[in-house]
């Protein structure tokens, strides 16, 4: 067991908060995560480069992560990703955003599995196919790369 405590022991700071809140809130309404120009906008900062220092340091405690060589890649990183977390049923206003956080909280799952199967890949399809029937095809597209990285372990391979 490792002396050091874990990345997310360190509480962001006021500016953090409000940044990790900005960026969760755009993720819930847009099904995708903001580039730096929307947060440095959002937020009233006068540069990319401070979005840019503030992200890195919110991802080097643990509280943000960034996909590698994916635009618009932010995920908000919750202390405990295992746990499937059951979402209440939407609205009838909000089903987009409902689905949206599905799909997340399903990459969630799948990403922190010791392996992941094929189940977690087709129940993936099947919500970004269900975003593209409600008419939400962007936020579809923004979560196919990363969908295009998870790799299954075969049936022939779990037996073994």
């Amino acid at each position: 067991m490792s002396d050091k405590p874990s990345a997310l022991t360190v509480r962001p700071t006021k500016k953090q908060k409000e940044l990790l809140s900005f960026i969760e809130a755009f993720i819930t309404e847009h099904g995708y995560s903001p580039s730096y120009r929307e947060i440095m906008n959002g937020l009233n900062y006068t540069s990319v480069a401070t979005v840019a220092l503030h992200v890195g340091n919110l991802i080097k405690r643990g509280h943000l992560r960034k996909r590698d060589h994916s635009a618009r890649s932010l995920e908000v990183v919750r202390a405990s990703t295992k746990e499937v977390v059951v979402m209440p049923p939407p609205s009838e206003d909000d089903h987009g955003q409902w689905l949206v956080a599905q799909v997340t909280q399903h990459f969630k799952t799948a990403e922190a599995a010791p392996a992941v199967t094929q189940e977690h890949v087709d129940n993936l399809y099947v919500l970004l196919g269900a975003l593209r029937v409600l008419g939400h095809g962007e936020a579809a597209e923004s979560f196919m790369e990363r969908l295009s990285t998870l790799k299954p372990v075969t049936e022939a391979a779990t037996t073994d």
